[in-house]
């Protein structure tokens, strides 16, 4: 058992059985012994590896689609240039090398970091000098804000519950003698349907940072992407955890391994909704990244001798890799055009959820 798995179980002892969104709260930020406050979890020495860590291009095409919003609405300046979620910083730093293309956008943007890991706070500014770190999304400035935000709703805490006879069943995390194990707690009614058997995820906080971003971009302009493997209304058990590029069991090493889970789309784009901005249906990357040119650039890098462009091209697009389980989704202000390789989504219903019942 880990140092934190200890503390967990003591506290389970002490107070009963914790709610997942706890438990993974408590494994990836805890202040001593959690996940992402203690490590760098990145790239080959690390337990996974995201798009900006493969290649350049995806951090470059992503900064080249916000620097056209940008251009869109009209060069907006100054203007909040934001990350959520941005590990090592080298989404940003790649993004920035693309905007200096752009005349007066570096000059025009002010870099704002969300981020709740000192650790990986510490890297970043190492990575990219000085910018403003924010603690939470409400810390946004009230400004024209073009932000990116890749692989963050996943590691957002979700609650589970199993369908039951009597209602919902909530998974909890229990412990007997100092071993962690997943119970349920006594079925609940929730205003959802369901078949016997059927798990459904609730990630509380993710809404309300969507409904945070949009009331801004909403306000003052802007542009959001967020890119994140995923699903639209999904169904299932998604809940995993990554150690050492493996997969581990979720309650075998507390704070030493990543804990994520598939992302529902559908929730963040009711919420972007009803704050009134616009809203894309989720992209599949591999379609995102070729519209905006993505084979080009591979092919362009190449020339130059880079001998992994090839291969990062068909990990970041091909759907057997990462182009069909990632996708992409934009918001936007609703008189503006859309962010390149986006097109707007007409309506989705709100969805009912765990907590509002």
């Amino acid at each position: 058992m880990t140092p934190l798995g200890r503390l967990i179980a003591a506290r389970i002892a002490r107070e009963g059985p914790m709610r997942l969104d706890d438990y993974m709260q408590t494994c990836l930020l805890h202040p001593q012994h959690g996940y992402y406050a203690t490590r760098d979890p990145f790239g080959a020495a690390g337990d996974f590896t995201t798009a900006p860590e493969i290649s350049q291009m995806f951090g470059e095409l992503a900064g080249l689609a916000l620097a056209q919003a940008w251009m869109d609405q009209g060069s907006p300046a100054p203007f909040t240039l934001a990350e959520i979620g941005p590990g090592r910083g080298t989404l940003m730093a790649d993004m920035r090398r693309a905007m200096r293309v752009v005349p007066g956008m570096g000059d025009a943007a002010q870099v704002a970091l969300v981020e709740a890991s000192p650790h990986l706070r510490q890297v970043q500014t190492e990575k990219l000098g000085a910018v403003t770190h924010l603690d939470r999304a409400d810390d946004l400035p009230e400004a024209p804000l073009f932000l990116i935000a890749n692989e963050f709703f996943d590691a957002l805490p979700i609650r589970q519950f199993l369908r039951v006879e009597g209602g919902w069943a909530e998974r909890m995390v229990t412990q007997a003698d100092g071993v962690l194990s997943f119970a349920l707690a006594p079925p609940m009614p929730l205003p959802r349907q369901g078949a016997l058997g059927e798990v459904f995820e609730d990630r509380p906080a993710a809404p309300a940072v969507a409904a945070q971003v949009a009331r801004r971009i909403v306000a003052h302009g802007g542009v959001a992407i967020s890119i994140d493997y995923g699903t639209w209304e999904g169904r299932g058990d998604s809940l995993q955890a990554l150690r050492g590029h493996e997969y581990d069991n979720p309650l075998a090493h507390p704070g030493e391994a990543d804990l994520t889970s598939h992302v529902d789309f559908a929730p963040l784009a009711a919420a972007a909704l009803a704050e009134g901005a616009a809203v894309s249906a989720p992209v599949p990357q591999g379609d995102w990244l070729l519209s905006l040119g993505i084979a080009a650039r591979a092919e362009r890098l190449a020339a130059a001798g880079d001998a992994g462009a090839a291969a990062a091209l068909h990990r970041l697009t091909d759907p057997a890799a990462m182009g069909q389980l990632f996708k992409a989704m934009a918001i936007w202000p609703r008189q503006a055009p859309p962010p390149p390789g986006f097109a707007p989504l007409r309506d989705v219903a709100p969805r009912n959820h765990a907590h509002d019942a």
